[in-house]
């Protein structure tokens, strides 16, 4: 079904993939996996290789499995499945298996789980971390906006090493 292609090939409009249907962040959790809706992130290059970027809160499940793990995919459902965009950004899975209740069908063959119903797939290794710094915003009206809790995004930086597209 999949179809393994590079990077370079990727004729993807991640501006809309990630603002209009959002993505599923996967990471290894165990014998499990944990997906969570992202809709900020982006793909580029940077230190000469194909990279993806995601930022996660401190307060989300996934960032402690994030801290934990080497692997990240990206995953990208059809729009006929925003139900589980939405349940997999409204649910945490300290709580949920939100695998099971989206009616997902993991796959591992990667060095990350990915989902069978996801049209296009980024499985990447971590490559960088950061913490988002308020000393740092220019436009200093965004820190207000966006982090009235103080609590402040992790970046992190994969270097894409799979892409699967339907």
């Amino acid at each position: 079904m999949f179809q393994k292609i590079e990077p370079k090939e990727l004729d993807a409009n991640f501006f809309s993939l990630l603002s209009q249907r959002w993505g599923l962040v996967t990471v290894a959790d165990g014998a499990g996996c944990n997906p969570m809706t992202v809709s900020w992130g982006g793909t580029g290059i940077l230190w000469n290789k194909p990279v993806a970027t995601v930022y996660i809160r401190p307060q989300r499940y996934t960032y402690g499995l994030m801290e934990q793990s080497k692997y990240f995919s990206l995953s990208f459902l059809p729009e006929e499945r925003h139900d589980a965009m939405a349940l997999c950004g409204s649910k945490s899975g300290r709580d949920t298996d939100k695998v099971k209740d989206c009616g997902l069908t993991v796959c591992r063959d990667q060095a990350a789980p990915y989902f069978e119903e996801a049209e296009l797939v980024l499985v990447c290794r971590k490559l960088y971390a950061q913490d988002f710094d308020p000393g740092c915003f220019v436009d200093t009206e965004l820190d207000g906006k966006n982090y009235p809790g103080k609590d402040y995004h992790r970046m992190y930086i994969g270097e894409i090493e799979a892409v699967l597209k339907k």
